[in-house]
């Protein structure tokens, strides 16, 4: 059986102690060598790319999607990739008008084929489920045009929701929209240790500090009828050990990320 490991992370941009912060990002990839990272709040500037940065030396190929800009700092979404990217887009996600968000779009050559890898971030507010739900619904459509017949979907990223709201709910077939529903397998709910998964968690030091409770808002989903391939496999928590500095404790990001095993091998190679 053959797999593609899929990590993603948000990384809270350059905030904090960025320097120190890269070092234990990179340190983290080297040990879990993902093949596709999906990465949020990434920045670039004046000609600095941060994923780039990150990536320098690890052997990735980057992808990037702009969402919005501040004072000519852009932020976004990227993918690393250790596999060819053969396709590249982006996409304004609705109702960019709070604070722009986009979708980013890349199609990965595996050696069973094309791996159709989409990267998002979804509006923080807690208030804006109803804008959530309106984004994914838009996701859902595009990855439904966009994916191959090769190899299922992976849709990953900071989707600012807990595991009970109606928009993560639509992704899992468990809720109905519309008269239409989907279906999406939550890589941690497969593939997790039976832990709440909690990706936002108040034990550290940066994400206490936005004063919201701990909650699991980052996921990676998997597409397809058939999950004998697209099965998420292995899933754990991921960029969850801070490192004490000058007697300072030094977090990766303000968020967990998550890292999944999933089956790319073909039915006739499963089946043998």
């Amino acid at each position: 059986m053959t797999t593609v490991r899929v990590a993603t992370l948000n990384v809270w941009g350059v905030n904090g102690p960025w320097p120190q912060r890269l070092a234990l990002i990179r340190r983290e990839l080297a040990r879990l060598r993902p093949d596709v990272v999906g990465l949020q709040e990434v920045i670039r500037h004046d000609g600095y790319c941060q994923a780039r940065e990150i990536a320098e030396g690890l052997g990735y190929t980057i992808a990037y999607a702009p969402a919005c800009e501040d004072d000519g700092r852009i932020q976004g979404n990227a993918v690393l990739s250790r596999l060819p990217i053969r396709c590249k887009r982006d996409f304004p996600l609705p109702d960019g008008g709070h604070e722009p968000r986009a979708l980013l779009y890349t199609l990965i050559e595996t050696a069973y084929g094309e791996l159709p890898c989409f990267v998002t971030h979804l509006n923080w507010q807690q208030d804006h489920g109803a804008i959530r739900l309106e984004q994914v619904r838009f996701t859902v459509d595009l990855v439904t045009k966009l994916a191959g017949p090769e190899l299922p979907p992976v849709i990953m990223g900071d989707f600012n929701a807990d595991p009970d709201s109606d928009e993560i709910r639509y992704l899992r077939g468990l809720a109905v929209v519309d008269g239409a529903s989907v279906y999406f397998a939550d890589a941690w709910t497969y593939g997790g240790d039976g832990s709440a998964g909690t990706t936002f968690d108040r034990a550290n030091d940066y994400a206490r500090r936005a004063r919201e409770p701990s909650r699991r808002i980052d996921y990676i989903f998997t597409g397809g009828d058939d999950l004998l391939c697209g099965e998420p496999l292995r899933t754990e928590l991921a960029f969850t050990e801070p490192e004490v500095l000058d007697g300072v404790r030094v977090w990766p990001s303000d968020h967990f990320g998550v890292v999944s095993d999933i089956v790319v091998a073909p039915r006739t190679e499963q089946d043998g």
